[in-house]
């Protein structure tokens, strides 16, 4: 059981009306390598994985889930007073066509999210080795995201974000080397 506050795990802001980076945004909302993504890999891959890193799983599938909620808040914030020959320009056309204002789980090319992108092998190892780079590509795509950008308020939260997916990676490297010394362990036994 979880206790939701309703505020984000950090501020959103954005300095104006910008569907072009909303736009690149959705990537990370529900693209093969964004936060939706990783949250279910997570949650779903800790009923395969050895007790002592289950909570590890469960602690960063739920944060992921913040990180979602960040997403939604600046794609929103990015498009909400955004005309209807802004989304074109920006490429999102076809978005406002089918959805509106409405987030819809895609990648920034449009593609739908699927349950394919969510890995799970039920070997630890193999598992948090795909983790670590779910981690480090969603960190580089933050980057990126924050490369095009020209909004100071928006790279703060995505500073935040892509900070956030460091230490995830750093995490589940732990986990690794945790679950092989306990591997080891048994060998001897």
């Amino acid at each position: 059981m979880w206790v939701y506050e309703k505020k984000l795990q950090y501020p959103v802001k954005v300095s104006s009306c910008n569907p072009m980076l909303a736009k690149f945004l959705i990537e990370q909302y529900g693209g093969a390598d964004g936060e939706l993504a990783a949250a279910l890999r997570y949650l779903n891959q800790r009923y395969t994985i050895p007790e002592k890193v289950i909570g590890l799983l469960t602690d960063i599938g739920t944060e992921e889930l913040a990180h979602l909620e960040m997403i939604a808040a600046m794609v929103y914030k990015l498009t909400k007073d955004a005309t209807p020959e802004q989304m074109k320009e920006a490429g999102l056309g076809d978005h406002y066509v089918n959805h509106s204002e409405a987030l819809f789980y895609q990648s920034a090319s449009g593609n739908p999210w699927k349950a394919e992108y969510i890995q799970a092998k039920g070997d630890p190892i193999a598992d948090l080795y795909e983790d670590i780079a779910a981690e480090e590509k969603a960190r580089a795509t933050y980057q990126w995201i924050i490369n095009l950008s020209d909004d100071p308020d928006l790279n703060d939260g995505l500073r935040f974000l892509r900070e956030r997916e460091i230490v995830h990676s750093q995490r589940f490297r732990e986990a690794v080397e945790l679950i092989k010394e306990e591997r080891g362990k048994k060998q001897f036994f």
